[in-house]
């Protein structure tokens, strides 16, 4: 009986249901090539590939390759043994248009996305199913923003599709889960590369300290300029807030 590893965090998807939104949610069509990320015993994969041009699935695990060759070997689909934060994914797609899906271990989910947005070509979106309390802190507005949902709402927006119960894997992990979309922005929303450097420098040096006043962190001079009020905190900033310091000040 296979085992599943709990250091590739393994958890696989079994509701049929929740298998149906995220094909639903991928709006998938014969045009679309699908990067699928961790496709385990290859249930997703299945309905992908009948809605999808093609799918490259990507599993770290060697004991799942030769069943998942055996599979769809007849199938549109191409099964790749690899790590996906070290797979060089622009030789693979030759400049395609592609979607990222996957049900990934959660210990590599902020790593991943940093990897997509820096690495990778820009894909049209990305359908995660990650843990409840991550996509809700990705997905936080003022006055509960935070350095992650910063982070990755600099480079796409975001959005939940829905709620999974733990039930619904095997092994069944210890906390819920969630789908979420994310749509790369196609133009970035500093195109300076200094300017963008400085911006990730900056939110950092200011969430270290957030239970602080921005006025100790960054200086009343700073927050004058953009129209901050001084005694506001990190967490109370948006997006907007945060890149008029930088077009407006001179950190």
């Amino acid at each position: 009986m296979f085992r599943a590893k709990k250091s590739l965090g393994q958890n696989f998807l079994i509701n049929p249901g929740v298998l149906d939104k995220i094909v639903t949610a991928a709006e998938l069509d014969k045009n679309d090539i699908v990067i699928e990320i961790g496709p385990g015993k290859g249930v997703l994969t299945e309905k992908l590939a009948k809605e999808a041009g093609q799918v490259i699935a990507v599993e770290k695990d060697r004991r799942l390759i030769e069943e998942l060759k055996e599979k769809f070997k007849n199938a549109n689909v191409e099964i790749i043994e690899e790590d996906i934060l070290k797979l060089d994914i622009g030789k693979l797609l030759e400049n395609s248009r592609y979607k990222v899906i996957g049900n990934i271990p959660y210990y590599i989910t902020s790593h991943l996305l940093k990897t997509i947005f820096e690495k990778w070509p820009i894909p049209d979106f990305i359908l995660l199913m990650v843990q409840k309390e991550v996509a809700q802190r990705i997905t936080a507005k003022p006055p509960r923003m935070n350095l992650l949902a910063l982070s990755i709402q600099f480079y796409a927006e975001l959005k939940i599709v829905s709620y999974v119960s733990r039930g619904s894997f095997r092994p069944m992990p210890k906390v819920d889960s969630a789908i979420i979309k994310l749509t790369p922005r196609r133009q970035p929303r500093i195109k300076d590369r200094e300017s963008r450097d400085m911006f990730f420098k900056l939110i950092k040096t200011a969430f270290a300290g957030k239970r602080k006043q921005l006025k100790n962190t960054l200086g009343l001079e700073v927050l004058e300029k953009a129209d901050i009020k001084p005694k506001a905190r990190p967490e109370e900033l948006s997006m907007d807030d945060w890149i008029s310091i930088i077009n407006k000040s001179e950190i």
